[in-house]
């Protein structure tokens, strides 16, 4: 069966082998359409069972075979490599079967069509494995589930060489930043933004959507089947609290008070993400003026942005294993903190249930800085339990994901922080720092 005409069009400069004739898929009216109406840069928000896996390899085929460049490069992102393999390998395997001549690794996850073309799978959770490649194009499945700085930092320098595109595909978990990204998409005329509910496609059957309309709460139905920003992530701890305080317009513009000092909270990676958030506490109001984070670098280098920032720093709050000495150096983290300059408060252990109680407490006090902290309140809003589709219930403990090093963060900041203070004074002064007011700033 032949692609669409579409697809033809771009694979008319292909070699004397043909795809069009050997190809097994046959696209939907809307699939079809979409191939055809695709842009540089595009983000699609579909509905579960839409297709979207398989559109996304077929469109990574056509373009590879269509490519007249040298050693054309392609590649297909999921939020861990495992759910690429599970989700895409079969399908990149089977839509690649009947041409002539291909070259498949099982190993490396990669296939490579005869004009030297290769599509090959990776895992955001190890995504920096891609930085320093080049790619033509590549897709982000499911990116609502990854880090929001795999795109801007690891993937979008991949493309500036080869003027590649991207194609972004998912379904809606909350306003994050697949939701940011989208909307700005829908205002962006070199963006291609389409959304595309379930009651809208006619795809799956009325009684098949009534069916899952009874198995599931009404915010999830919203979600996976109607692509609504709007539904909450099902068991996130804190989305109704973040939903609240950006009703009550507590996410906004947070300037620094340089009369206040800034307590930070930490969570530590080890191989991976450290977070920082940044905190001036004002009578019982708590605003989170900043929040940093970044991977695979040595405390230095945290030592040395700390001191780059205005901030006087009233305390450092870390979690206990700081203190563990290591055992390849025989020092902790805690003493190579301290010859840095960080006076660090070390908590006692805490458990994680009792953290998140504490974290769920302290959030209606406070005010963040919706763009400084953005990626901090990405992580908080979607942070949540591991599910046990098994036994369909939420484990006892969170998913250990991008949202973790944030949230966990965000937890020792309510663990660490005194009592709500007294009246602010300072020398030669009396009185209160107002309550906060952005319109005033």
């Amino acid at each position: 069966m032949t692609l669409p005409r579409p697809h033809q069009s771009r694979l008319a400069r292909a070699e004397d082998w043909s795809v069009l004739d050997v190809t097994l898929y046959a696209p939907r009216p809307l699939q079809a359409d979409l191939h055809a109406r695709l842009k540089r840069f595009n983000v699609l928000v579909a509905h579960r069972r839409f297709g979207k896996t398989v559109f996304c390899i077929n469109e990574l085929i056509a373009r590879a075979a269509a490519n007249p460049k040298a050693a054309p490069r392609y590649g297909y992102v999921a939020p861990q490599l495992v759910q690429a393999k599970d989700v895409a390998w079969s399908y990149l395997k089977a839509f690649t079967a009947p041409i002539p001549g291909v070259i498949r690794s099982e190993t490396e996850l990669w296939v490579e069509l005869p004009n030297g073309a290769r599509i090959r799978l990776y895992g955001a959770d190890n995504a920096m494995r891609m930085r320093g490649l080049y790619f033509d194009g590549v897709v982000m499945d499911e990116y609502a589930q990854m880090s929001p700085a795999v795109w801007p930092e690891i993937v979008r320098p991949t493309l500036a060489d080869r003027a590649g595109w991207a194609l972004f595909i998912g379904t809606p978990m909350g306003r994050n930043h697949f939701c940011s990204l989208y909307e700005r998409a829908q205002c962006d005329a070199a963006w291609l933004a389409a959304r595309f509910p379930a009651s809208e496609t006619g795809i799956l059957a009325e009684v098949e959507l009534n069916a899952a309309r009874q198995a599931m709460s009404p915010q999830q139905f919203a979600q996976e089947f109607e692509c609504s920003f709007a539904a909450g992530v099902p068991g996130a701890y804190y989305a109704t609290l973040l939903e609240t305080a950006e009703q009550e317009g507590r996410l906004t513009r947070v300037p620094w008070e340089p009369r206040l000092p800034v307590i930070t909270a930490w969570d530590l990676g080890i191989g991976d993400a450290t977070a920082i958030w940044f905190a001036q506490e004002v009578g019982r109001e708590l605003r989170l003026i900043d929040f940093y984070t970044a991977s695979n670098v040595g405390l230095a280098h945290y030592a040395k942005h700390l001191n780059a920032l205005p901030y006087v720093f009233a305390q450092h709050l870390l979690p206990h294993d700081v203190a563990v000495r290591e055992l390849g150096t025989g020092h902790s983290r805690l003493e190579t903190l301290r010859s840095l300059g960080i006076k660090a408060k070390v908590l006692k252990p805490l458990g994680v249930a009792d953290g998140i109680e504490a974290a769920r407490a302290l959030l209606p006090r406070c005010w963040f800085d919706a763009g400084k902290c953005a990626r901090g309140l990405d992580a908080l809003k979607l942070h949540r339990p591991g599910f046990d589709a098994a036994t369909d219930t939420f484990s006892a403990r969170p998913l250990h994901d991008w949202t973790s090093h944030a949230a966990d963060a965000f937890r020792y900041l309510a663990q660490g922080l005194p009592a709500p203070r007294k009246p602010w004074t300072e020398a030669g002064a009396t009185g209160t720092v107002p309550e906060f007011d952005p319109l005033t700033w």
